[in-house]
């Protein structure tokens, strides 16, 4: 069995420089989480204190970005996302989000290179990214990760950044799929647990394989997480929208 999770985890100090709209949003958003959450938090030692990091979480709610920000900042850096570039055309709201550093997704567009290209240089100046790499909320019927998408993998082969998987549950209480507001009583626990860095090493080239393999290796890693979490077994096999079942990744590959 695992370790019991930390109740009250000691928050670090955030030493990662930031703009100014970046630290004063956190600071007003945090207090609002530490009344309406509670938390189980495991294993921020494995998210370096400074130097480019990929934070590499699963996604089961509208609401995880902050659940994941309140655990990333505690563990002493500075969120940052990849998110939906039409959330950023969204009055206000695209606004503050280009102020506090996140970094818009282009996805099926000729400027889709650009997010990684942006994302490569935050990691280059020594910042952290939060990454989805399923690329949207989880669709499997049971809520466990699904394929990958290969943006977290070349990401980690140009920048030589670490790879930390995140596993996260919870905020799908606080905020299901379908749901537009968040239902924040009674307070809802929210576990959030971090694991050594994955291993890539002898992944250099982006290939299909490569990509493939790789790609996998960051959802199991993530899948034992969020099994220990949730103390059941993942299904067998990795859920793909596209075929809408559960599949074997690399079956091409063997």
């Amino acid at each position: 069995m695992s370790q019991p999770p930390v109740l009250r985890p000691v928050t670090k100090s955030v030493t990662e420089p930031a703009g100014q709209t970046l630290s004063l949003v956190v600071g007003l958003v945090e207090p609002f989480l530490r009344r309406t959450t509670r938390v189980q938090w495991r294993g921020q030692e494995h998210i370096p204190a400074e130097g480019g990091v990929i934070i590499a979480a699963n996604h089961v709610s509208h609401y995880d970005p902050l659940v994941l920000a309140h655990f990333v900042v505690a563990a002493g850096r500075w969120p940052r996302y990849l998110g939906k570039e039409s959330l950023f055309r969204v009055p206000l709201l695209g606004r503050l989000l280009t102020a506090c550093e996140q970094i818009p997704v282009h996805r099926n567009s000729a400027r889709a290179k650009e997010s990684l290209g942006e994302a490569a240089a935050a990691l280059r100046a020594g910042k952290s990214i939060i990454i989805y790499p399923e690329g949207t909320i989880s669709k499997e019927p049971d809520g466990w990760p699904m394929v990958a998408r290969s943006g977290v993998i070349r990401l980690a082969m140009e920048t030589g950044a670490p790879v930390i998987p995140v596993a996260q549950w919870g905020a799908q209480q606080v905020m299901p799929t379908g749901r537009s507001f968040p239902r924040f009583l009674p307070p809802k626990v929210m576990r959030c647990t971090a694991g050594p860095p994955v291993d890539l090493s002898d992944l250099a080239t982006p290939t299909a394989e490569s990509l493939a393999v790789g790609g996998e290796r960051v959802m199991v890693a993530i899948t034992d997480l969020l099994a220990d979490i949730r103390q059941q077994e993942p299904p067998v096999g990795r859920w793909s929208p596209r075929a809408e079942a559960h599949i074997d990744p690399l079956e091409k590959f063997r």
